[in-house]
């Protein structure tokens, strides 16, 4: 069981369809433990099976008493198309019993939910908060900004949703968003992946080196080129003359005592 609590905890964030089947084989060996029953509800949170999640996350809950869980929870609601049931978990008095993080995680929840039920302008209130205005930086702040940023887009702030995307991007040290990306987006930057097969600007540009290489190729070897008597076809021209006269030169000459004899 507790290798199975580890495979989930490993493979929650690059493979959560493993992460779920680990935490199932964990699940029947001691549904009793709220660590198990945490574990796979997160698993299937990250699955997108949302009403197992809220069923696992409530026996959790139970067992364990903690409160930290109230956000996810509210979560699943919305996952499971009740928007409206997450906006009442955010009013609850349970909500006082989060930390910092918890109540963060909150306020992005209700904000999602808002958005959910086609209220832009009552998302950015929601986001609205002395944890957005702050300038220090917590493992949160990053997404919280992205969100605020994101809900200002939507309502039509583009010069303020650039301001606040850029300040993600200050807080996103472990490029937990895409912050960067719509930064680059709004500014009207391109970017353009030269290994990539599909862009077009890549195949041109490596055809033209292709062509280019196999040009240099053919002039070097010509220039470089060695040819020797035998491969000169001007060289062969002039041997043959050269035989040709010898040859009347001989018919010509006298046998003399200059020539050996037989």
């Amino acid at each position: 069981m507790a290798k199975n609590l580890v495979m989930v905890a490993r493979l929650l964030d690059e493979d959560a369809p493993r992460a779920y089947e680990h935490a199932k084989v964990a699940l029947r060996l001691a549904s009793r433990v709220g660590a198990v029953r945490e574990a796979a509800g997160f698993a299937a949170y990250h699955t997108g099976k949302y009403q197992e999640a809220l069923a696992e996350f409530r026996a959790a809950r139970r067992m364990s008493g903690r409160p930290d869980l109230w956000p996810v929870m509210a979560d699943c609601e919305r996952g499971m198309g009740r928007p409206e049931r997450a906006l009442a978990m955010a009013g609850e008095p349970e909500v006082q019993r989060l930390d910092k993080a918890g109540q963060v995680e909150m306020r992005l929840v209700a904000a999602g939910a808002r958005r959910d039920l086609g209220q832009p302008d009552a998302a950015v209130v929601t986001l609205q908060s002395p944890e957005l205005a702050s300038a220090s930086v917590h493992p949160w702040t990053a997404r919280l900004r992205y969100a605020y940023a994101d809900a200002l887009l939507e309502v039509g702030r583009e010069e303020d949703a650039r301001e606040w995307f850029a300040k993600a991007v200050e807080a996103d040290h472990e490029g937990l968003t895409d912050a960067s990306d719509r930064l680059a987006e709004l500014d009207g930057i391109e970017f353009t992946d030269a290994l990539d097969p599909d862009s077009e600007d890549a195949e041109e540009d490596i055809e033209g080196e292709v062509e280019e290489d196999a040009e240099g190729s053919v002039g070097s070897e010509v220039g470089d080129a060695d040819f020797t008597d035998e491969d000169d076809p001007a060289a062969d021209e002039d041997d043959s003359a050269a035989d040709e006269d010898d040859s009347a030169a001989d018919e010509d000459k006298p046998v003399g005592d200059d020539e050996p004899r037989a």
